[in-house]
């Protein structure tokens, strides 16, 4: 799964490389974003795009209850088009999800070590995220989910799932082409190509979520 990631960028960063059109406020650095906060998304609108924070936990337009959101932080790959909470959200719903890393536990034989990970060549990047529009007693939600699949060969020696990530010449396929069933979504998911890690090994700060400053991402060894 992934559970928890980082996004250091500002705004002047984040439009350099996303080319969003609209104004954007309240961005700032995050070092531990965690399920039910507020994430920064990218989304496509009449081939215009446009980037703001959502919620991270999904919340289908049809559920009675909004805490349903808490258990839908990831979409599995093998089965997303197949899901009634996502199935439908593939052909017009879709969004990357803005990070610059991520962070993974792995077990071992004490416990459990937090690794930091990141793209080898680019700082700033997309997970393939679904998203969705909740409204209930006057109340309206937007909030989203990121997609996960196996681990490559670099991240199994850590944990035997990862976020998926768009590739930077494929994020307008994800983002705004038009496909005609879901399982066409999935097998492009399947396609794409896999990302280069790098990564290091972090503190168990990082694991209260009400942590969020620079020590997050600092080595455990320098």
């Amino acid at each position: 799964m992934c559970g928890r990631f980082t996004l250091l960028a500002d705004e002047l960063a984040l439009r350099k490389r996303f080319l969003f059109k609209n104004d954007v406020t309240e961005v700032k650095e995050r070092y531990n974003i965690a399920p039910s906060e507020r994430v920064f998304a990218i989304i496509c609108d009449d081939s215009i795009r446009r980037g703001g924070f959502i919620q991270w936990g999904l919340v289908p337009f049809w559920a009675k209850d909004k805490k349903i959101g808490h258990r839908m932080i990831n979409a599995r790959v093998e089965t997303v088009h197949e899901k009634p909470s996502f199935k439908h959200l593939l052909t017009r719903r879709r969004c990357l999800i803005v990070a610059d890393s991520f962070y993974e536990w792995k077990t071992n034989e004490v416990g459990k070590s937090v690794h930091r990970i990141h793209l080898e060549n680019e700082s700033l990047f997309g997970f393939a995220g679904l998203w969705d529009k909740w409204e209930r007693d006057g109340e309206i939600l937007f909030t989203c989910t990121i997609i996960t699949t196996e681990a490559n060969e670099y991240m199994r020696p850590i944990h035997h799932r990862m976020p998926i990530i768009i590739p930077r010449n494929q994020e307008d396929i994800w983002l705004s082409h038009q496909f005609d069933h879901p399982y066409n979504v999935q097998q492009f998911l399947m396609s794409v190509h896999e990302p280069q890690f790098t990564s290091y090994e972090v503190s168990t700060y990082v694991n209260n979520a009400q942590h969020d400053d620079i020590k997050c991402i600092e080595p455990t060894s320098l």
